[in-house]
């Protein structure tokens, strides 16, 4: 069994013996034991931390052009994490990661590969949305890097779903093509890494989508030999 099911096994057991010690046999399911709302709330301190940050960061142009700043957003305690380019038009608007279209296709991607969107958390390299949503310059990347790192390392996840081109050098520290980049495992301080194409350049190419499809399939197949915390998973019959 993985280490993160063990823990999260222990801490269940904890939480009942805890109810059956103070409440007796009556179950209340309302007053949780303080360890585990402890444990629970590490990741969103620390991410809530970082956030601020994000708010006050003036390092780049960017921040003089931008509606709001997108910090990420999603379960803070997921084991999959996904990795986007920068926000775009949408995001700019409303200050949330991956909705629109692209958005709305990611969450169909998602569904195939039996997961919701409430399960993962979503971010992206740059924080604010580069004007007339242009690809990201290199010294825009290089200020906002830390704010991705200290995410990832909060966040703690199983693997990476990075998705486009500058993410997905941006993960793997290359600068090959994301032709070459997606269909292999890359790891990222020792958390696997899939890259593929970004659900926006699906709407451009629907060709693409073959492409994904295989990429996500096999994230799902790491997903359950590394974390395995979901009920089997088979693609779906064609």
């Amino acid at each position: 069994m993985p280490a993160e099911n063990t823990d999260t096994a222990r801490l269940i057991y904890e939480y009942f013996m805890y109810q059956k010690e103070v409440y007796g046999n009556e179950l209340l399911l309302d007053n949780p034991v303080p360890e585990i709302s402890a444990a629970k709330s590490k990741n969103s301190a620390a991410l809530d931390e970082i956030e601020q940050d994000v708010r006050a960061c003036a390092k780049c142009r960017l921040c003089k052009t931008v509606t709001r700043k997108v910090f990420g957003g999603g379960n803070k305690n997921a084991n999959l994490v996904l990795i986007g380019e920068a926000p775009g038009r949408e995001e700019d608007k409303t200050g949330k990661p991956f909705i629109g279209k692209a958005g709305e296709l990611l969450n169909n991607i998602l569904q195939a590969i039996g997961f919701s969107r409430d399960e993962v958390y979503m971010c992206n390299v740059l924080k604010c949305r580069p004007p007339d949503n242009r690809d990201p310059e290199s010294d825009e990347i290089a200020q906002c890097l830390s704010f991705l790192y200290r995410q990832i390392e909060a966040l703690d996840p199983g693997i990476i779903l990075a998705l486009g081109r500058f993410a997905g050098q941006t993960m793997t520290n290359s600068d090959s093509s994301l032709k070459r980049l997606r269909g292999e495992i890359h790891k990222y301080k020792g958390i696997p890494v899939v890259v593929t194409y970004h659900p926006a350049a699906l709407l451009r190419d629907n060709r693409k989508k073959y492409y994904v499809w295989e990429d996500v399939q096999k994230l799902r197949k790491i997903y359950d030999t590394i974390v395995g915390d979901k009920p089997e998973w088979q693609p779906p019959k064609k």
